[in-house]
């Protein structure tokens, strides 16, 4: 069954599913040791072509899809994606992005992050939709409270990357919130 692919045409990017042919472009933005200085483990540094081809398998029958390529002038440059709850959390999801070094500070992530969310809350009836940020990633905390998240708390020594241990700021997006009241 072929089920129609979602894209949503943004001002600065073009989220759509993410196709085999995108792995290499993929693979060339995620193999940067700045993009995976803030993202979880599993996100490998390097970063290769088998691992953007491994993504793309896994994701790939997700319907509807919870994962979305961000697209910038014709070329794959990063991902967001949503992790859905279960059980009692079935309506919450996680939400996690990266961005092409190349892009950052052009307000990308921001547009990109807001537009998941929002297909979230229609796609998959959510809530609520949080994400866990390193204390020392302002960058990432900065696109979140544009994307009308709130600062929930802070979760102390909660992650370890690198061999460094961080505290966590916690936000979340209720749906239904008015703009910037998260």
């Amino acid at each position: 069954m072929n089920l129609p692919t979602p894209e949503i045409r943004l001002s600065r990017c073009l989220l759509r599913t993410i196709r085999p042919s995108d792995a290499a472009s993929i693979a060339r933005h995620a193999n940067n040791r700045n993009v995976s200085r803030f993202v979880r483990d599993h996100f490998p540094y390097p970063y290769e072509l088998a691992h953007a081809e491994a993504f793309i398998n896994l994701i790939g029958e997700d319907q509807p899809p919870r994962c979305l390529g961000i697209e910038v002038d014709g070329e794959m440059a990063g991902g967001v994606g949503l992790i859905l709850g279960e059980d009692i959390h079935h309506r919450s999801a996680e939400i996690g992005y990266w961005l092409g070094e190349p892009y950052w500070g052009q307000g990308i992530a921001t547009e990109a992050v807001g537009a998941l969310v929002e297909y979230g809350f229609e796609q998959f009836d959510l809530v609520r939709v949080f994400a866990e940020v390193f204390d020392v990633n302002r960058a990432s905390a900065r696109v979140l409270e544009k994307a009308g998240f709130q600062l929930e708390g802070r979760l102390r020594s909660a992650v370890c990357k690198r061999g460094q241990v961080h505290d966590a700021f916690l936000y979340a997006r209720i749906r239904n919130s008015p703009a910037g009241q998260g």
